[in-house]
């Protein structure tokens, strides 16, 4: 059985792995705003995200960047997250899928979360990478 990445971490020490696994898959620029964006309200949140699902999940060694990306925009497009679905087509070139790639992954989630969610995918794609690549 896998241990979680954040065992024997401390709170702080997760969050400094989420933190730089979170810009590598995001860019400094997506989190900079993130962070900058951040409230009194949100502080929890954006804390809980970067130490459970950045310095934890993603952080294991179970499966590749490229694999959690698949994982993930399957995920978002079953259930909608459009907002979320743009940031991870982004985060999905530079966790090294190719737009073909991600053009199957989307002609897949067709099948199985439907051709409207997938229509919708393809059109939020090629917002995403413009109409020469989706």
């Amino acid at each position: 059985m896998t241990r979680p990445a954040g065992s024997g971490l401390s709170d702080e020490e997760r969050y400094d792995q989420g933190m730089a696994v979170r810009r590598e898959v995001l860019s400094d620029a997506h989190v900079d705003r993130a962070t900058a964006n951040q409230t009194e309200l949100t502080a929890d949140f954006q804390d809980f995200i970067t130490r459970v699902a950045w310095g934890d999940v993603w952080s294991r060694p179970g499966l590749d960047r490229r694999s959690r990306s698949v994982a993930v925009l399957s995920s978002l497009i079953a259930h909608g997250h459009h907002e979320e679905l743009a940031m991870h087509l982004r985060a999905a070139l530079r966790n090294g899928l190719t737009v073909d790639e991600i053009r199957e992954v989307i002609l897949q989630s067709a099948i199985y979360s439907g051709v409207p969610a997938a229509n919708t995918a393809f059109r939020i794609a090629t917002e995403v990478f413009g109409d020469d690549q989706a």
